[in-house]
């Protein structure tokens, strides 16, 4: 099979899947997109072929995006592998690789360095607020002059022009973050 049959065929899997997620009949969904049933019933099963402006007017009626809706299927690689930085203490899994709808990036870090209390720690400042969750250990969140302690299960969210960090306290701890577009750039690609 060719790649251009494979995203065919992928296209059309997604518009028969968004539909039967959505409770929607070949009917519900044809009157959506301003098709008859029996033509869409052909797109889905790969009896038609798809023109443009059907993958437009398809699109809009199943809420996603044209782009969505044709993106090339490139999961080659699954996985997810670790960011390890010796110098910082931290290790990161990008849990999305691109920033989702609203602009957000989602990371799972470990964090072994710690707070060290005399006012070395390099503080980051930049516009926008984060938020994190801690799942395992306890961490310090370092805020300007204050250092909060945040343990599993509880979770913070802080205006990110106040100077912050987040370390480990008393071993090695993991967050689950929520970053805009600045705090990705700040704390996933930090100055040297």
């Amino acid at each position: 099979m060719t790649q251009e049959s494979d995203l065919d065929s992928t296209i059309r899997l997604r518009i028969r899947g968004l539909r039967q997620a959505r409770g929607w009949s070949l009917d519900n969904l044809a009157e959506r997109a301003y098709l008859s049933p029996s033509t869409l019933s052909r797109i889905e099963t790969g009896h038609r072929r798809i023109g443009l402006d059907q993958l437009i007017a398809l699109a809009r009626a199943l809420g996603t995006s044209l782009d969505q809706l044709v993106e090339s299927v490139d999961d080659d690689d699954v996985v997810i592998r670790p960011h390890h930085d010796e110098r910082l203490g931290l290790t990161t899994w990008l849990l999305s690789r691109e920033s989702g709808p609203s602009g957000v990036t989602v990371a799972k870090m470990r964090i072994t360095e710690e707070a060290r209390g005399d006012g070395t720690d390099r503080l980051g400042v930049h516009p926008g607020r984060d938020w994190f969750t801690v799942m395992s250990g306890t961490v310090t969140l370092l805020l300007g002059e204050r250092a909060v302690r945040v343990e599993t299960g509880q979770a913070a969210e802080f205006s990110t022009m106040i100077p912050h960090a987040v370390r480990a306290h008393g071993g090695p701890a993991e967050i689950l973050i929520i970053l805009d577009h600045d705090g990705r750039r700040s704390h996933l690609h930090p100055p040297a």
